[in-house]
């Protein structure tokens, strides 16, 4: 079902939430659906069975032809929708770049085979959506990047690192390499120095083994196709260290990818809701990066 209603406040063209997956979903356990719904309450999701997209389009007439999709935080156990997603889609609608704010299925070893790499499927198959549908969304497909809050920013930061390992069906071979990476105090690593415990636990498991750890410690995973990155973080962070993000700025830099770091002193995890500018050194990132005029 596709549906459709007019942001005049937010001087947006239109709202339109469309299902990820037009046949069957991938990396689902059998009957999953049956009798099966989302769970949502308070601008919080804290189940997916359908996984969606939900797109907020520029004017026209403002339309740069740059498009993100949004990976709101929530320690893989909930969803940020509203306060990471819509109000994030909003501004970003609102200065010109198309904006695609993603639900993507939580890790859930009762309703995943394997609930590792669920929500990358999801990242990776709104990139597809995206990109396929570019001329539709008024969208330049060079010009598609990925965006994620917290454990958001994981997700984000594991799309940026994984994309070309085949985890989703792609016949039209479509580039699902996002472009650009924007990640705001992003959970990185999974390494028992700097991950978020519950974070991890929710995603691999009780018990991950080194390897597993490893392969999902997206510091690790950099080389020198990585997309440029915009970072941010509060050095006063006490939920997720910002070690996360200097640590893969770090292996950014090294192996010559493009990105800035914004580090501020104070404002803790979640600091985007006190700090309502927080998005004006992203956009001037955004420009000199080419990605917008």
């Amino acid at each position: 079902m596709v549906v459709v209603a007019m942001l005049c406040s937010f001087r947006i063209t239109a709202q339109e939430v469309r299902p990820l997956y037009q046949g069957a979903i991938p990396n689902v356990r059998s009957n999953t659906e049956q009798g099966m719904t989302d769970e949502s309450s308070g601008g919080l999701i804290r189940r997916v069975i359908i996984p969606t997209v939900e797109i907020y389009l520029p004017e026209k007439e403002k339309s740069t032809g740059a498009a993100v999709v949004i990976c709101p935080g929530g320690s893989y156990k909930v969803i940020v929708y509203q306060g990471e997603g819509v109000a994030t889609a909003k501004e970003f609608a609102r200065q010109g770049e198309a904006a695609f704010i993603l639900k993507y299925r939580l890790p859930d070893d009762a309703l995943l085979l394997d609930k590792k790499i669920g929500p990358i499927q999801d990242a990776l198959q709104a990139i597809k959506l995206v990109r396929e549908n570019a001329a539709q969304f008024g969208v330049d497909p060079t010009k598609v990047g990925i965006a994620g809050f917290s454990a958001g920013g994981h997700l984000a930061s594991a799309v940026a690192t994984h994309y070309d390992e085949g985890l989703i069906e792609n016949t039209k071979h479509t580039n699902l390499r996002p472009y650009f990476q924007i990640l705001v105090y992003p959970g990185i690593s999974k390494q028992d120095s700097m991950t978020h415990l519950d974070s991890r636990k929710n995603l691999l498991g009780d018990h991950p083994s080194k390897d597993i750890i490893h392969r999902f410690s997206s510091e690790y995973q950099v080389d020198e196709e990585t997309p440029p990155a915009y970072i941010t973080h509060t050095a006063d962070d006490n939920l997720v260290d910002v070690d996360n993000s200097i640590a893969y700025f770090e292996q950014l830099r090294h192996h010559k990818v493009p990105v800035e770091l914004h580090i501020y002193p104070e404002g803790g995890h979640g600091f985007i809701f006190k700090r309502k500018n927080w998005m004006v050194p992203l956009m001037e990132w955004m420009k000199n990066s080419g990605w917008i005029k």
